[in-house]
């Protein structure tokens, strides 16, 4: 058995079902969890087994697959990384894994219906109905058991550009404008910057309200130019981030991601993140200890924003680079303990 796997073992003891534990009876942490798809599942997974004080604040720029379909047909924002958020927010109960299922079934057919995704439907009938985003999402995690709220990041659907260094492969050098989430996810050219039309939007007041009522904003892991930076594009939202007198964790990734961040190292991840942002500091970088090769550069890397380093093992056991959910938890937990913590609950 490996040193690895013993400290999994043993941190895998630590996280006790589904909360850790806390300081007074009845406390705990307000977090804000910031970011889109699969990266912000995970991070939600984890953090809703240690706070029941919890907020997704989702990106809403989704041009693709099922959601780009209703965003084109119906002008309405994408509903695909909101309700990925609201499943990763269920409980461990059947209930909570039966509703989790059931929202992200997608139809199979040879009709219109092909791939549309259950949730999807659930939340843009509920728009309709109600006509408010934030009450129509606040009643499927009712629906649903969520351990936690989600909200849109901005009340308009927003178009992701990049400016991209060889996205044709036969122009390696040439400079180009690629528009959309999906077609920038999958460039195979470097991405340089990023930006959102339209360029001042709107950010949702109660995503802005929670970010500056937090204890916590966690921002990543994720697709990092099309999940995790249009946060900072969201000019109020970024001014809340600023402001906020929350601690910020930054997570990065296991892994660089084909086409988007081909060949990052952990920290050109921030030196990116601070170009886009370069007045937002950090109080704690959390990276596995297996994805960091040079691990002085990270530390200046995030010294520079102000932060300090936290490495912990939070990948999969299956070698995969996804997070494990109570591995995860873990890292937050001991982080929000270590590091200072604001509020009642402490």
């Amino acid at each position: 058995m490996t040193d690895r796997t013993l400290r999994m073992r043993r941190v895998r003891r630590f996280v006790p079902g589904s909360r850790t534990r806390r300081g007074p009876r009845g406390a705990q942490p307000k977090v804000v969890a910031l970011g889109g798809g699969h990266g912000l599942s995970a991070s939600l997974t984890a953090l809703r087994r240690i706070t029941g004080d919890l907020t997704a604040v989702v990106t809403v720029a989704d041009d693709g697959g099922s959601s780009g379909r209703l965003r084109d047909e119906l002008g309405v924002l994408p509903p695909g990384d909101l309700r990925k958020a609201l499943a990763a927010l269920c409980g461990d109960d059947d209930w909570g894994q039966t509703w989790a299922r059931v929202i992200q079934h997608r139809f199979t057919s040879e009709g219109e219906l092909h791939e549309h995704a259950v949730g999807n439907l659930l939340i843009v009938a509920l728009w309709e109905q109600l006509g408010d985003h934030v009450s129509a999402l606040d009643l499927v995690g009712k629906l649903l058991g969520a351990h936690g709220r989600v909200l849109p990041m901005s009340a308009v659907p927003l178009e992701l550009q990049a400016l991209v260094r060889g996205h044709d492969a036969d122009r390696p050098d040439e400079l180009s404008t690629v528009r959309g989430q999906a077609t920038v996810a999958l460039t195979p050219g470097e991405v340089q910057s990023v930006h959102v039309v339209p360029e001042d939007p709107p950010a949702v007041p109660e995503a802005v309200a929670a970010v500056l009522d937090a204890d916590w904003v966690v921002l990543g892991p994720g697709s990092w130019f099309s999940s995790v930076i249009p946060h900072l594009l969201v000019p109020e939202l970024l001014e809340a981030l600023q402001e906020t007198k929350a601690r910020r964790v930054l997570s990065l990734n296991l892994a660089p991601q084909p086409g988007e961040t081909d060949g990052f190292s952990p920290q050109r991840h921030l030196e990116v993140l601070a170009r886009h942002a370069p007045k937002l500091a950090l109080d704690v970088v959390l990276a596995d200890e297996a994805a960091v090769p040079d691990r002085e550069s990270l530390t200046e890397a995030a010294k520079r924003l102000g932060g300090t380093v936290e490495l912990a093992p939070v990948a999969a056991l299956d070698g995969s680079p996804k997070h494990d959910p109570e591995l995860l938890a873990a890292a937050y937990d001991r982080i929000f303990r270590m590091h200072g913590r604001i509020g009642p609950w402490r």
